[in-house]
């Protein structure tokens, strides 16, 4: 059997961010409709959501707070336990992860349980075990009542979608990096790598040098000084809405090539060509050379002003923060413009020299970040290296020949440069590797330009763009070989799912 394409649903599961969308498009494939944070919410008061028999929920389920009902709790500034049921690389707790998927489906999307006809494509973590695949197969069938549905590993729909086969996925997250290697549509687990370090790192370690920028403390401590903890978080909010915006590149020594100073308009004013004629001309003449110096002087002036600014790499962020208010147990917005440097562009420089993080000291506000500190961690480059030194030498080659960078930090300029150069050293001179099975280059991969709705934000959307691909020929597919009916779940159970897992 087959389905419409219109019907499909495509949800993929991050350790911090589930997208989903329903329906793939005859030529386009369309950018997720859906995006939520993958955690849940507990009121601290044990208040439930749409508590009680008429609900149609079980009693633990209907307390969770999901999506657009947790933001709103968090912003109303309601107490509440966070939960994260993917954090892990897992799933920590089964009743989570079904109150998250449950929103989705039928919240956000809007589908309803009694009409069995949308088949699944599910997109998860990598090294699940097969009793999670199962555990999952029942609770779309049992809980959600689905049409069909297929489970496939987040890295290689990431690699699907930059249209390889063979390659390895860096895929930067929030805390940690994953890397995974992957040989003809396979991926190769023992060369699976989890790096303890990602986009959170590199904020903290950003703050860290802010804090010796005394232009930039003296703005934030003004008109009230900042306590310590409440500094260290808003310039962590900072720093995130600085690269966020863009404004951050990988500097020059790592491939950065920086952008032209626009040619200069002196913006000349033909004086002459509107004085009055008569015995004032001299006066006027004369009055009109001095504002045309004038002019000629302060255009000078904001011109060399700019060619400083561009030398010196100089920014202006509109930066607002919550702050002490003037009176004493008050709080206050405060809108600053804050002028940043070139220290900037380190942001990214723990990702290749996590020993730099030693030189952060724990506060109150970080103090989790501690796993960091005196730990023996590898840069992105180096296990990069090491997962890929566990394929066999003979296939080596395919796997330099297909990296491809993915995650959040994606908006920062030049940073697949910046790890292609941190790489050459291995490719070229690697003493291990016997001569004729030595990989002589490195291939970086990009989402094609063809897919019109990922132009900006291809890299990120990886994993739901190459759901959206696998999707169209999994579910059109009448041999239905590739994914688990209803008929199937009915006759065999949750070990069906058995039978299409790679």
């Amino acid at each position: 059997m087959s389905f419409r394409e219109s019907s499909v649903v495509v949800i993929e599961s991050g350790r911090y961010t589930v997208r989903a969308g329903r329906g793939l498009g005859d030529f386009l494939v369309p950018a997720p409709s859906v995006e939520i944070r993958a955690c849940v919410g507990l009121r601290k008061n044990g208040m439930q959501v749409d508590a009680g028999p008429s609900s149609g929920l079980p009693l633990k389920l209907s307390r969770y707070l999901v999506g657009a009902a947790l933001d709103d709790a968090e912003q109303a500034g309601e107490e509440l336990d966070i939960f994260w049921p993917f954090k892990a690389g897992g799933i920590q707790d089964w009743a989570q992860a079904e109150a998250i998927w449950r929103y989705i489906l039928f919240t956000a999307l809007q589908l309803r349980r009694s009409q069995n006809e949308f088949p699944v494509i599910l997109s998860i973590l990598p090294n699940m075990s097969r009793g999670t695949h199962e555990m999952i197969t029942q609770l779309f069938f049992e809980r959600f009542n689905v049409a069909a549905l297929s489970i496939f590993e987040r890295p290689l729909l990431q690699l699907y979608a930059a249209n390889n086969l063979s390659g390895i996925v860096v895929d930067i997250g929030r805390d940690v990096t994953d890397i995974t290697p992957i040989i003809d549509c396979e991926i190769h687990r023992s060369g699976v790598r989890t790096v303890a370090i990602g986009v959170e790192d590199c904020e903290l370690y950003l703050a860290h040098l802010l804090k010796s920028n005394t232009s930039v403390i003296t703005q934030l401590n003004t008109p009230v000084q900042l306590s310590p903890e409440l500094l260290n978080k808003t310039l962590v909010k900072l720093v995130r809405q600085v690269w966020r915006d863009g404004l951050i590149h990988v500097p020059f020594s790592e491939g950065f090539t920086p952008a032209q100073a626009p040619p200069e308009d002196d913006g000349g004013m033909n004086i002459a060509a509107v004085l009055v004629a008569g015995k004032e001309k001299a006066v006027i003449e004369a009055a009109g050379q001095r504002k045309k110096t004038a002019a000629q002087e302060k255009r000078a002036a904001a011109s060399a002003a700019e060619k400083e600014r561009v030398a010196l790499d100089l920014v202006d962020v509109e930066f607002t923060f919550s702050a002490q208010g003037t009176l004493a147990g008050t709080t206050e917005e405060r809108k600053v413009t804050i002028t940043l440097g070139r220290e900037r562009h380190q942001f990214c420089e723990p990702l290749f020299d996590p020993a730099l993080l030693s030189r952060i000291t724990p506060t109150p506000a970080n103090k989790a970040y501690g796993k960091q500190l005196g730990g023996n961690i590898m840069g992105l480059q180096e296990a990069v290296r090491a997962a890929t030194a566990t394929v066999d030498s003979t296939q080596r080659f395919l796997v330099w020949d297909g990296i491809f960078l993915t995650g959040d930090m994606l908006s920062v300029k030049n940073l697949e440069a910046a790890l292609h150069y941190r790489l050459s050293p291995y490719v070229i001179r690697d003493p291990e590797t016997a001569l004729h099975v030595q990989p002589t280059a490195i291939r970086m991969l990009k989402i094609p330009d063809y897919f019109a709705e990922y132009r900006e934000r291809g890299d990120v959307l990886a994993a739901f763009l190459g759901a959206c691909i696998v999707a169209k020929l999994t579910f059109t597919d009448s041999s239905g070989k590739n994914f688990v009916s209803k008929a199937d779940y009915a006759e065999k159970g949750p070990t069906a799912i058995r039978e299409i897992i790679l």
